[in-house]
């Protein structure tokens, strides 16, 4: 446990340090808690050996360790409403009606992002937990088509197709064979059952076969990739923290483009928001992963900002929760 004093000093310490990452002072703070520099100094020596600040080679002043920011955020932060401006940039696309979920959770982590110069990652639902229910084709032209996939979740994928030259009665008959030989497979197989069930026979049946089995191919290829949208990769790579070691740079972002550790992001079931710092993260120790799922009918996934230690917690958390409450709603 520690005083009251001493939580009020380790807040203002990384207050100021979230908006300047430049170690405090005794000084700055005596004159805000009305008291003397070695009173000061002494707390801070004491907060410094209970592992909540740490001291720079380079400076007298101190910063916030993780454990520091661990329990600011869990006792020492309060919500914070969301400032107008940020509520307007993000209703200009929550409130827009035309637009599908994963428009509008992509334009919404590009808001963020910008705002808070963070890095934004959404993860959808894995496609292993869909099956295949049923593919439609819809003509637009002699040449184009739109693909619609249907899963037993619910789940509809619509893909533009453009063909020269293929008759419609040929691109029929390719999806009468899908919807007899495939239907009820998972997803992310489907590709696989389309080369060694559809391939061998499609020939027997409709003339441009190589073409269209091509085209159905790439369709469902396109549609089982990992659904993952990572907004503002280098923003994290901007950070003071960071722009001096050449060798973490390139870790971090290694880490930040790693599936596993995506699917780490994504592994917890809890729909609450939670803060990864540091070490929690398994990225690196001055890295900050701020995370929530959302759902929506039965559409649902992963929302995380990427960012330093010395991340504005209260700030994206307000963000966040904005954002998953206007997607769920």
């Amino acid at each position: 446990m520690i005083t009251t004093r001493q939580e009020k000093i380790l807040k203002l310490i990384i207050d100021r340090y979230i908006k300047d990452p430049v170690p405090v002072g005794s000084k700055a703070l005596s004159k805000i808690l009305k008291c003397s520099s070695a009173t000061v100094r002494n707390e801070m020596q004491t907060l410094e050996e209970k592992g909540l600040l740490e001291k720079t080679h380079t400076s007298s002043g101190r910063i916030p360790s993780e454990s520091g920011y661990r329990y600011y955020v869990d006792n020492l932060m309060q919500p914070k409403e969301m400032n107008a401006d940020d509520m307007m940039k993000l209703n200009i696309v929550l409130k827009n009606q035309q637009l599908a979920l994963n428009d509008v959770i992509s334009k919404s982590l590009q808001i963020i992002s910008d705002i808070t110069n963070y890095t934004t990652i959404a993860l959808g639902t894995s496609s292993h937990n869909n099956l295949l229910k049923q593919i439609e084709v819809v003509p637009l032209d002699e040449e184009s088509f739109i693909v619609i996939i249907v899963t037993d979740k619910g789940y509809v994928e619509h893909k533009n197709l453009r063909l020269n030259e293929v008759s419609l009665d040929d691109i029929k008959k390719t999806v009468n064979l899908i919807n007899t030989l495939i239907v009820g497979t998972p997803i992310d197989e489907v590709n696989r059952k389309l080369e060694y069930e559809i391939k061998p026979i499609i020939g027997n049946y409709v003339m441009q076969h190589e073409r269209i089995y091509e085209a159905f191919y790439n369709v469902f290829n396109d549609f089982t990739k990992e659904d993952v949208n990572i907004v503002g990769r280098h923003k994290i790579l901007e950070q003071p923290e960071f722009t001096t070691n050449i060798d973490r740079i390139k870790e971090i972002y290694n880490k930040i483009e790693d599936r596993e550790f995506l699917q780490k992001i994504e592994e917890d079931d809890d729909n609450n928001i939670k803060v990864y710092i540091g070490d929690e993260t398994g990225i690196e120790k001055d890295v900050t992963v701020i995370k929530t799922k959302f759902k929506k009918g039965k559409e649902e996934g992963t929302i995380a900002i990427v960012g330093p230690n010395r991340m504005d917690y209260d700030r994206v958390l307000s963000m966040l929760e904005y954002l998953k409450e206007n997607i769920e709603r």
